[in-house]
């Protein structure tokens, strides 16, 4: 696995969110319209906004995650039983911090 390819994939990926989240946040500065409906609509607009404000910062964290495993040299290995992740997994989600066995666990026991 190249190392220093997936630490370009999280750092451009978390410029993106990055990104995202100022966007976001300069959309919910904008002042409100003087029309009441129009003010009924921005403010859904924003419920839909801060869901997708979380769900990035979310992701930004995760990713942050993964840069600092990629420091300590812990990036690919399951941080629950510390077995490998396998390549494929990382290649599709490269803040994976667990593998499949482990990810399908904690998502079992979600349910």
């Amino acid at each position: 696995m190249d190392f220093d390819l997936m630490r370009q994939r999280l750092t451009d990926r978390l410029s993106e969110l990055n990104a995202q989240v100022e966007r976001i946040e300069e959309e919910q500065g904008q002042p409100l319209d003087a029309d009441f409906e129009e003010q009924a609509i921005a403010r859904q607009d924003d419920e839909a906004l801060d869901a997708v404000e979380r769900s990035t910062l979310a992701e930004i964290a995760l990713t942050q995650q993964a840069l600092a495993r990629l420091d300590s040299d812990t990036y690919g290995l399951c941080t629950t039983c510390g077995e490998p992740i396998a390549p494929a997994r990382l290649e599709a989600l490269p803040a994976a911090a667990h593998c499949i066995r482990c990810a399908s666990a904690a998502a079992h026991d979600r349910a």
